[in-house]
């Protein structure tokens, strides 16, 4: 199956729709089974930039192997591209762009090599090879021609992305894909990622760099202990959160806490600084204000802080 075979295909009304998956690994020795998955449901819409989130352990991984076909699931059905992953398993892997967590490259092959050999593999005609045009966009020409040991960690973990899209897959699949990566890398990663997310790639992004997720991705999918505990568009995520925080800093250090503020539970992060901490929809912001009129201490300093998705995502994983 090449390009453009997986082009004539029907246009999906969705890019991944997954239904009660349930993954359970055997019981090791004298261990017990483990359930990583349990009427896990989730449905991926064409072109979004999604965020699937959760901490260690929570079934991310056994997901992503599963779409993968590195994993097989107890039950449930799964979907890509509209296609069945069991039905129809090699065109629907064909469909995905995986990256990995782990780098696995060979070191004697250059960055150009182990493209031409990846598309190859996937069957893409060397008249379709968009080889150097990939390795250009992701700061890799330079180094097209030298060995893969030679590079960087950040420009393996690269070479791992421009590996995945060879075929020019719908849908990318991206795994903890900065984790190692410098500032300065991240950014133009980030940066060739969001122009085939605009080009109508679907991205799936898991990551633990949360602020990463809330600042590029317009739907985010939280998982803990095998399930989904939230899914929805970034902006409305956050505005179930709700949370506001006031920081005051004073002239002089707060020995003791007046009554009148003391009412608000505030903490001390610092001598002369009160911290509060309240929903933003309580109105308790002017109360707060008046309250530190009445108190008649010295303010230096006021500074608000919304919400933002760690807060979220300790709340519903339990911290």
């Amino acid at each position: 199956m090449n390009t453009q075979s997986l082009a004539t295909l029907p246009q999906p009304e969705h890019a991944i729709v997954i239904q009660n998956l349930r993954k359970v690994y055997a019981a090791q020795g004298t261990g017990k089974e483990k359930v990583a998955l349990e009427d896990f449901s989730l449905t991926i819409r064409k072109g979004a930039f999604f965020a699937l989130l959760g901490p260690n352990g929570a079934g991310k991984s056994t997901a992503i192997n599963i779409l993968a076909g590195l994993c097989n699931k107890t039950s449930g059905t799964v979907n890509i591209w509209g296609m069945d992953i069991d039905a129809q398993r090699r065109q629907s892997k064909y469909a995905l762009g995986i990256v990995p967590q782990e780098i696995n490259i060979d070191p004697f092959f250059t960055p150009f090599e182990a493209m031409e050999l990846q598309a190859g593999l996937y069957g893409v005609p060397k008249s379709q090879r968009k080889t150097m045009e990939i390795l250009e966009a992701l700061g890799l020409a330079d180094k097209a021609n030298s060995y893969a040991r030679t590079l960087s960690g950040g420009m393996r973990r690269r070479l791992m992305v421009a590996k995945a899209m060879v075929h020019q897959p719908p849908i990318l699949v991206l795994d903890e894909p900065t984790a190692g990566v410098d500032v300065h890398l991240r950014q133009q990663l980030w940066e060739y990622v969001k122009k085939l997310n605009k080009a109508g790639t679907t991205i799936l992004l898991t990551t633990h760099y949360l602020e990463e997720a809330q600042q590029l991705c317009d739907e985010i999918a939280i998982i803990n202990k095998g399930g989904l505990v939230a899914h929805d568009s970034t902006v409305n995520l956050l505005k179930k959160l709700d949370s506001k925080v006031l920081n005051v800093k004073f002239s002089a250090a707060v020995v003791d806490i007046p009554p009148v503020l003391a009412a608000f539970s505030p903490s001390q992060p610092a001598p002369d600084t009160l911290r509060f901490q309240f929903k933003s929809q309580q109105g308790t912001m002017q109360a707060i204000l008046g309250a530190l009129q009445q108190a008649n201490l010295p303010v230096s300093d006021l500074l608000t802080e919304e919400g933002d998705l760690e807060d979220l995502f300790l709340e519903l994983t339990g911290g």
